[in-house]
């Protein structure tokens, strides 16, 4: 079986890159293989390519056989038609100078052709990110817009409140009278009063007590008085009852006679 020219995968989930490797067509994609060559990345714009050409026109010519990818791949880079012009030098259809400078004004045609891909790719991008940033801009004078006319509502709002709330303030001072004011006044004077009558309440109750203890202490020397009075008197009375008890017996004599 001939040896296979076809890519080799690596990279992580959804972001691969691959190997350019030469292979035996009975080893499995991700093993064994012979040489790589190259590599090949498609993830940027124009895809990145790294390519041994002398070894890829090497193993062209030896017969192996490329797959469909790497074949697309050689002819990007010119190693298909540089293998087209060797065999046209063998065929002697023209000399070896010939075919170089061929090779060459394909290989400067090429390049060009990938210049201006990568300049209009340059350009898109440059007006897709013009575009984006208009748009963001047309968002935020929008936005600033709205803000706006809502700032301004509020401030309208808010002056016409401070109008109602000063005139609302104004209005009860020329109209209220001075009522309000006095009626502290007369509380305060009917607070002095009670207070005025507690003191004197609390004169009379204190006098009171004061009479209550004083009488009996001014009776107390007038009942021992008395005593002292009828003690006085108790010995004159028992001179008298003394005395007829004395005079009875001379009466008693008398009789007798």
């Amino acid at each position: 079986m001939p040896a296979r020219i076809r890519l080799a995968r690596h990279g992580r989930k959804r972001h691969a890159y691959y190997h350019i490797v030469v292979a035996d067509s009975r080893a499995p994609r991700d093993g064994r293989f012979i040489e790589r060559i190259g590599t090949y990345n498609p993830n940027t714009n124009p895809a990145t390519i790294d390519l041994d050409f002398d070894k890829a026109l090497s193993w062209l010519q030896n017969g192996a056989q490329p797959s469909d990818t790497v074949n697309a791949i050689l002819s990007y880079k010119g190693v298909l038609y540089k293998k087209h012009l060797l065999g046209g030098v063998k065929k002697g259809a023209f000399d070896e100078e010939e075919a170089e400078k061929r090779f060459e004004a394909w290989l400067v045609e090429k390049e060009a052709k990938i210049q201006a891909k990568k300049d209009r790719i340059a350009s898109d991008v440059d007006k897709a990110n013009q575009q984006q940033f208009e748009a963001e801009t047309k968002i935020k004078e929008e936005r600033a817009a709205v803000i706006a006319a809502k700032n301004a509502e509020l401030a309208a709002e808010v002056e016409e409140t401070t109008e109602e709330s000063v005139s609302e303030e104004e209005a009860p001072a020329a109209v209220e009278p001075p009522v309000a004011e006095e009626a502290p006044v007369a509380e305060e004077v009917k607070v002095e009063e009670a207070k005025a009558e507690k003191p004197a309440k609390e004169e009379k109750a204190e006098a009171a007590p004061v009479e209550e203890k004083v009488e009996p202490k001014a009776e107390a020397p007038v009942k021992e008085e008395e005593k002292a009075e009828k003690k006085a008197e108790t010995p004159a009375e028992e001179e008298k009852k003394a005395e007829p008890k004395a005079e009875a017996p001379a009466e008693g004599k008398d009789s007798k006679e």
